[in-house]
């Protein structure tokens, strides 16, 4: 990513994001997930576990992501690809009955090093449930696999989930250099506060394979 994407994208993302996720209130992170398990309540600005967790994985080569899988919360959905949008803000998914996440092109791709982004919304106005719904119910080691234009795969751990207050977004954390291949989801949460929502649910996970 170049510095100034960057600095326009840390600025902007977690307010674009929240202006889009309009409609029903979220579920509580405590009800149970689309396995059967349970995510623990958390109050905001809490983290389940420590990003130095995951067990690190060999960055792969650049390859543009096509699609994502989420098994614990149910999640299986095409990637768009998002950029900047005329006022120079980040892009976000538009608002439609069959909800999409997007990966933010600017963002290295997933597997490669550094923080690769994907947006999702929580809800989607008049339709209902978006769908990174449930994004604050994943748990440490979770799994993730991001499906890419070359027809491997990246496969990534969570190893920490994060509610934050809006205004307390931790740009630096979310996308700021790292030294391995890792992923950031985010998404809204929290109570609403207006015609968004006052926080943000931020999910790290870090590359544990590739599949060729």
């Amino acid at each position: 990513m170049t510095s100034l994407s960057r600095r326009a994208f840390v600025t902007t993302a977690a307010a674009a994001l929240l202006v889009g996720c309009g409609g029903r209130p979220a579920t509580s992170s405590a009800d149970p997930r689309p396995d059967g398990t349970h995510a623990a309540a958390r109050p905001g600005g809490t983290s389940t576990a420590s990003r130095s967790a995951a067990e690190p994985a060999r960055a792969m080569a650049r390859s543009v992501p096509v699609g994502l899988r989420i098994p614990a919360i149910g999640v299986d959905t095409p990637l768009m690809r998002l950029g900047l949008a005329p006022d120079g803000g980040a892009q976000v998914p538009p608002v439609t009955a069959h909800d999409r996440a997007g990966w933010y092109r600017h963002s290295p791709t997933p597997g490669q090093k550094g923080p690769s982004v994907i947006l999702g919304h929580v809800t989607v106005g008049p339709y209902g449930d978006g769908v990174f719904r449930h994004l604050a119910r994943l748990r440490h080691g979770d799994r993730i696999v991001v499906r890419l234009e070359n027809g491997g795969a990246a496969v990534f751990a969570v190893t920490e989930v994060r509610t934050v207050a809006r205004a307390d977004f931790p740009a630096d954390a979310v996308y700021g250099d790292v030294d391995r291949p890792e992923l950031r989801l985010i998404t809204c949460g929290g109570p609403r506060s207006g015609s968004g929502y006052r926080d943000n649910v931020i999910v790290f996970a870090a590359l544990t394979s590739a599949n060729p």
